[in-house]
């Protein structure tokens, strides 16, 4: 049986501990049990600091009300049946709402019409083999269910009734749903009785980034009702990380991926400002930096990774930054205000900060050691058309070079000494030169680690180790779509995909990941969108205009398209994404000419 858990930590979140709750699943569901706990194993409450903390059932996420009246449900026709061909999706009104109304190998099928993630308008999106697919993030929904089947985000659409009378296509639908416009699924609650042992749980979880929370909410929605413990270094519950970097003032608590009563709802546990220092495999324990410790059933490794930093002269004086944190950004954007700032580094979280921040700041310099931003990503010609934008936008950069030395004024930067002898001044600056895993604590854990101290893992996110499971930036895993070339692809979408993946395979379903990689920026504005995977490419196929920043650009190897990047081109990435992810190969010669026939979809 699953228990619930306090520690004595500062700011650690514990949910409710005289919980009791009777969870009754459909009958596929009824044989997974693998994970419960043995007697020993069973939690308790622990005493911190002397006293038990304790949230009340009341505090649960209201439910809604058992039997809905006809005045909550709104019923209209939307169209004729003529009106829609197969293939083609529109949105309709309600009254109270929009609805995406689909028709699909002659059926009808009405579903919330804004993806939950972002809120794009997924009329834009593409229908392909029973699905829709963002046209901004590349999140997809099952037509006939409106589950999300593909990442980013966490919840699905609203799915709603359809008829058809005198051919006239009727839908109803639910005001409360209308307006929500996203649905999350329904999920398992920890069963947890208020006698046990705290020194155990069932499943461990490292790291509250996208694959730590995914792994979670996913075990909760298949039935997992034993104890779940999440552990991060961070001091806030789990939150939009990518936003840091793009939104720098936004506070923690618009960062939020779920409330604080959803984690209590369902008796996911989080302990924050938490460090794990060593992992005993044999014994299958944690010990945490202040000498706790955590035996496990199965254990997620999802630690992320640290920003690289400046190893120069004066790395140690104030106002220099990576951004890791809410805290981080917020004051970065704090000091720059009126101020001079330079970015260090002009990969995405370089390039993003600067944009942010030229609205904010008397000057932004770029430093770099590449020719033009992104080079290695994009390539040289986007590199410089996205550069073109930053320069118009008052962006100084200097390349090819990098920081010899920081100066101070009692103790605070003041300037940026450069290897190329330039000085820039500077009242604070953000290093956004990369990242390593943060995989130290792992050394001697006999968990294999490959020579740059990413966790390898197979096809089911499994490590070396039988029951522990890695996800995230820290991985190495086979990349289905490109031969099972044992990559590591440091991006949200991704993280999503493999923590769903382990918590399927700690439940022994035998899932593989197979997502294909789908990322985004966003800069002044105008956001670039990214599919597929495209490190080797020898080749850049572009059409549209780059000087207008609207274009679509196609990355080769050999014969083969294997990556894509767009902007203001949308949905075209969503529908190279789909090809590519139907396991259809595009050739170097279609994308040439210009004729982008074979990628035709239809939607209104």
């Amino acid at each position: 049986m699953g228990g619930c858990f306090s520690k004595p930590k500062p700011g650690a979140y514990l949910p409710t501990v005289e919980l009791k709750i009777e969870v009754v699943l459909p009958e596929k569901e009824r044989g997974k049990e693998e994970l419960s706990a043995s007697a020993k194993g069973s939690p308790r409450a622990y005493q911190g600091n002397g006293t038990a903390r304790h949230f009340c059932a009341e505090e649960r996420l209201p439910a809604p009300h058992p039997y809905p009246g006809a005045q909550d449900y709104v019923e209209a026709a939307v169209c004729h049946i003529k009106d829609l061909e197969n293939g083609q999706m529109r949105e309709v009104e309600l009254g109270w709402g929009k609805v995406l109304l689909v028709k699909d190998n002659g059926e009808f099928h009405a579903l919330g019409h804004k993806c939950p993630h972002y809120g794009a308008p997924l009329v834009k999106g593409v229908l392909s083999r029973g699905r829709v697919r963002c046209p901004w993030h590349g999140a997809c929904f099952n037509i006939s269910t409106g589950d999300l089947e593909d990442f980013p985000g966490l919840d699905s659409l609203h799915k709603f009734q359809v008829k058809i009378e005198k051919e006239k296509v009727y839908v109803r639908a639910s005001k409360q749903a209308l307006q929500l416009q996203r649905r999350t699924k329904v999920m398992a609650k920890c069963i947890s009785p208020s006698a046990g042992h705290s020194g155990s749980t069932n499943v461990l979880i490292v790291g509250t980034g996208a694959a730590g929370l995914v792994c979670a909410e996913t075990l909760r929605q298949e039935g997992f009702s034993d104890r779940i413990v999440l552990c991060t270094l961070d001091r806030h519950l789990p939150y939009d990380r990518p936003k840091l970097s793009k939104s720098l003032d936004t506070q923690p608590e618009q960062l939020a991926l779920r409330p604080k009563e959803f984690f209590r709802a369902y008796g996911i546990e989080v302990l924050t400002e938490a460090q794990v220092v060593t992992v005993d495999v044999r014994n299958k324990k944690v010990v945490f930096k202040d000498g706790f410790k955590l035996e496990y059933s199965k254990l997620l490794l999802a630690p992320g990774s640290s920003p690289k930093t400046l190893s120069c002269k004066g790395k140690e004086v104030e106002n220099v930054f990576t951004i890791r944190t809410p805290e981080d950004a917020n004051r970065v954007v704090r000091l720059a205000r009126g101020r001079n700032a330079v970015i260090v580094g002009a990969g995405f979280l370089g390039m993003e900060v600067a944009a942010y921040l030229t609205e904010k700041a008397h000057s932004v310099s770029v430093v770099e050691l590449e020719e033009t931003p992104f080079r290695k990503f994009l390539g040289e010609r986007v590199g410089r058309a996205l550069m073109k934008m930053f320069e118009n936008n008052r962006v100084k950069f200097y390349m090819q070079t990098e920081v010899l030395e920081l100066r101070a004024q009692e103790g605070k930067l003041k300037e940026v000494v450069l290897k190329s002898s330039k000085v820039v001044r500077a009242d604070v600056c953000v290093v956004g030169i990369g990242a390593v895993p943060a995989t130290g604590f792992l050394r001697q854990s006999g968990i294999c680690l490959d020579s740059r101290g990413f966790i390898p893992v197979n096809k089911m996110m499994q490590t070396s180790v039988p029951g522990v499971f890695a996800a995230g930036d820290a991985v190495t895993f086979p990349l289905a779509w490109r031969n099972n070339r044992k990559v590591n692809i440091p991006h949200w979408q991704m993280a999503h995909a493999q923590g769903r993946v382990a918590a399927q395979n700690m439940l022994a379903q035998e899932a593989e990941i197979s997502t294909l990689p789908y990322l985004w920026t966003a800069m002044f504005g105008k956001s670039l969108r990214y599919a597929g995977y495209g490190e080797g490419f020898d080749d850049v196929i572009i059409q549209g205009d780059l000087e207008e920043l609207k274009f679509v650009a196609f990355y080769t190897k050999g014969d083969e398209v294997i990556a894509v990047a767009s902007m203001n081109y949308d949905p075209i990435v969503s529908k190279v994404a789909e090809v590519l992810a139907s396991g259809r190969a595009i050739r170097k010669r279609e994308v040439e000419t210009g004729d982008m026939s074979w990628l035709t979809g239809k939607g209104s």
